[in-house]
């Protein structure tokens, strides 16, 4: 949850080659006529860029200039025509020189894209991810339709996070295979960003060098390199960075004033519904510890003015510990120093201040802290 070398032909990598080339998007979705439109949806310079056509005979195309790099976009079905924001079938697809065809019988969602190397590359590790995202699925549909009693359920909450754990580590497995089987791929970089969430340095370094110079030298690729350092300041073994916010009463803690404690720096936020899930593994592990030298240090990703929303949800999921943030939704300055792209997250930290854990939920960390302080 996500080895060849390319030849440096005439003296420039693969990706260069999109200077001043053009893509076309072409397809065809069912019989479709008007008033049924496509949407093609990308961000160019900070900002939303739609373009439409309207089908005919299910056709439609799409052309235009293409950027150095793949850019991410989306196409978007509305069978009324009354916009990209009123449809929930779409499929993302990469805009690169060539062409790009995309054809279904019925929905986007069943639809075959292929055509370009990177949109080829990106199907393949759609396919390889399928089984875990089926599997996301369906363990959201057990969810939503689990009884008042089992919603109450201690033992049934248990059962879902450790299904939705095994799920995360098929997610891992599956993306660091695809990098180590694409290092030309622009599309592993994608994959390298899932695998980094639950991964330490130790094993995303070796996977973001193997990677080709031409994958490296893209956007995306001189991004990730940038947060090589960051990810390396808080692998294990490393001291943590240091870092202080403001509390829900203004008053600024830095993680420093912990030292002689082990501390869970928790990243989160009101809003992440994974978050509010796991509170409560979170909850059982303070209570049981909390009379050792052990505390949490929960540090909100909330958005800015939803002060009240990070307050609500540290009250009713009965987070008693110390809270910090500064509500700058994922511009957070401590998320930023700990390479956080994804929440929930955390690092345990030892008395030293030295991390020694991270990523530790549900029993993983029940089981770290008992491995430290013995059963209590």
């Amino acid at each position: 949850m996500k080895k060849i070398t390319l030849l440096i032909l005439a003296g420039l990598p693969a990706f260069v080659f999109a200077q001043n080339a053009k893509y076309t998007v072409q397809g065809k979705i069912g019989e479709n006529n008007a008033p049924a439109k496509v949407y093609l949806q990308y961000r160019q310079k900070g900002k939303t860029v739609t373009d439409s056509v309207t089908l005919t005979g299910g056709k439609f195309e799409f052309n235009g200039k293409a950027e150095t790099n793949p850019v991410s976009a989306y196409i978007v079905f509305n069978s009324k025509g009354n916009g990209s924001g009123n449809s929930d079938d779409y499929r993302s697809i990469y805009l690169e020189p060539g062409v790009i065809n995309i054809t279904t019988a019925d929905v986007l969602a069943n639809a075959k894209i292929g055509g370009t190397k990177t949109n080829d590359d990106n199907e393949r590790y759609n396919l390889a991810q399928k089984p875990v995202n089926d599997a996301y699925e369906a363990l959201a549909e057990k969810r939503k339709a689990a009884t008042p009693e089992q919603q109450s359920s201690p033992e049934f909450a248990k059962q879902l996070s450790i299904e939705e754990k095994a799920i995360d580590d098929k997610s891992a497995a599956t993306d660091k295979q695809f990098i180590k089987d694409n290092p030309d791929s622009y599309i592993s970089l994608n994959a390298l960003e899932g695998y980094a969430y639950s991964a330490d340095y130790v094993d995303i370094a070796p996977l973001f060098d193997a990677l080709s110079p031409a994958v490296k030298q893209t956007e995306a690729g001189k991004k990730f390199a940038e947060r090589m350092p960051k990810l390396k300041a808080v692998a294990l073994g490393a001291t943590a960075p240091e870092f202080a916010e403001a509390d829900t009463s203004g008053k600024v803690i830095s993680l420093s004033s912990f030292r002689g404690k082990y501390v869970l720096v928790d990243f989160w936020a009101s809003w992440c519904g994974p978050c509010r899930r796991e509170n409560p593994n979170v909850v059982k592990a303070y209570n049981h510890y909390k009379g050792q030298k052990f505390t949490i240090l929960g540090v909100s990703l909330d958005r800015p003015n939803a002060k009240d929303k990070w307050l609500a949800a540290i009250h009713k999921d009965g987070l008693a510990w110390n809270h910090v943030s500064d509500l700058k939704f994922w511009d957070s300055k401590a998320a930023n120093l700990y390479a956080v792209r994804g929440i929930p997250q955390n690092f345990l930290i030892d008395p030293n201040g030295k991390i020694i854990g991270k990523n530790l939920r549900g029993d993983d960390l029940e089981n770290k802290l008992a491995e430290i302080f013995g059963k209590i």
